[in-house]
């Protein structure tokens, strides 16, 4: 059993993110590349893009703090603390309209 302070985490990534010049910071809480499921506490500076992507599984953000918009196409959704968003399984892109921290939970397709 561990046990994991996903608020102190989120804080943590998003004073990393804001002195990255990637304007983004990182830390998997659970799994990795060789399990099916993962989350992932992540920092993003106002105006970080996570560019266009696709999900290599089931997905979704968590928004831990700020604000941040999916854009999918034509199409876009704002999130602010406490909404879930459903990642889609067309490619999208995620931007930070506000400092953010969000938790990725991936659950990937065999």
């Amino acid at each position: 059993m561990q046990k994991i302070s996903i608020e102190a985490l989120a804080r943590q990534q998003l004073l990393a993110a804001t002195s990255a010049s990637s304007g983004r910071a990182a830390d998997t809480v659970f799994g990795g590349h060789e399990k099916v499921l993962r989350q992932t506490v992540v920092g993003m500076a106002r105006g970080t893009v996570m560019a266009e992507h696709e999900s290599p599984g089931d997905a979704t953000v968590y928004v831990l703090s700020g604000r941040v918009r999916l854009i999918v196409g034509e199409n876009s959704w704002q999130a602010r603390t406490g909404d879930l968003l459903i990642m889609p399984k067309a490619r999208h892109s995620l931007e930070a309209e506000e400092d953010a921290a969000i938790l990725l939970t991936v659950a990937k397709l065999p």
